[in-house]
């Protein structure tokens, strides 16, 4: 009888392994590729969000540098940062993103859960003028997406801990071009940088430039 009853128990324990393995890999799949598609283009974002254009501009730069450490600033609700975070999915990197909106941090990483990135992308709560100073270690791509005229104060943050070769990206140069001159005449003059600024959305008459750090 004891037999029967220890036999049982190593068949139902076995079972419920068996019931976990399968669900954990049911939960796999509902953040997929097709599932994670869908989830980016229903994402409701707002006149703040990244757009499609250039979130996916930011994708290919993020994965053909195969970028291994990256820093978002201003995370709004995550679009960008999914975006991102495939990328660095893809590499085997890591993106942090930095956003001071209490509500919108709390967004950010719900959305983060649904694309099943928890692990690839993390998103941190607070002022980034703050924060940058106190981010470990070097970085070799960057999104700076916050406030305008506070761009080069973000990039002497982050000066000293860019690798050779690292891309930086920063939004809005057209229409914020005077808000941000100090940061804008900086990467432009500065010989160990090439700056470049491009449109790659439709959807909105403003522009990114994209600089790289050659030494």
């Amino acid at each position: 009888m004891k037999r029967n009853g220890l036999a049982w128990v190593i068949v139902a324990g076995t079972a419920c392994l068996l019931y976990s393995a399968v669900s954990f890999a049911d939960e796999e799949r509902l953040v997929g590729a097709e599932e994670r598609q869908a989830l980016i283009d229903g994402f409701h974002r707002t006149g703040l969000s990244t757009t499609p254009g250039d979130a996916m501009l930011l994708r290919i730069l993020a994965e053909s540098r195969n970028a291994q450490r990256g820093v978002e600033v201003g995370s709004e609700s995550g679009y960008g940062a999914i975006n991102m975070g495939i990328a660095f999915e893809r590499t085997d990197g890591h993106l942090y993103t930095l956003e001071i909106d209490p509500e919108l941090v709390k967004a950010c990483r719900e959305n983060i859960a649904k694309a099943g990135l928890e692990k690839t992308v993390t998103c941190i709560e607070g002022d980034a003028l703050k924060i940058l100073g106190e981010l470990e270690g070097e970085f070799d791509f960057v999104f700076l997406d916050a406030v305008k005229k506070d761009y080069f104060k973000y990039f002497k943050l982050l000066e000293p801990k860019l690798k050779t070769g690292a891309v930086v990206v920063a939004d809005n140069v057209i229409q914020s071009a005077e808000a941000m001159k100090d940061y804008l005449d900086y990467v432009r003059s500065n010989p160990d940088y090439e700056t470049v600024i491009v449109r790659a959305s439709d959807e909105k008459a403003d522009g990114m430039s994209i600089t790289y750090k050659v030494k």
